[in-house]
């Protein structure tokens, strides 16, 4: 079973979003990226860090991880 996207944020340019899951009350984030001119949609730009308590802990991780993500 594929773990449960809680919560989605994206960037300003709206191509980077990192994910926030919820795999069997095991929490962890993904990043993600788009291109305009891909169909396909949203791509993982690297592997899932997981092992969190809880969604604040995997969002504040993301915030430390993802250069981007430290304005969000």
């Amino acid at each position: 079973m594929k773990p449960l996207v809680l919560l989605s944020l994206e960037n300003d340019g709206g191509d980077r979003c990192v994910d926030i899951l919820n795999d069997n009350g095991c929490f962890g984030f993904v990043e993600c990226r788009r291109d305009p001119e891909d169909p396909s949609g949203w791509r993982h730009v690297g592997l899932v860090q997981s092992g969190f308590a809880d969604a604040q802990s995997a969002i504040e991780a993301a915030r430390c991880g993802v250069g981007w993500m430290a304005t969000v």
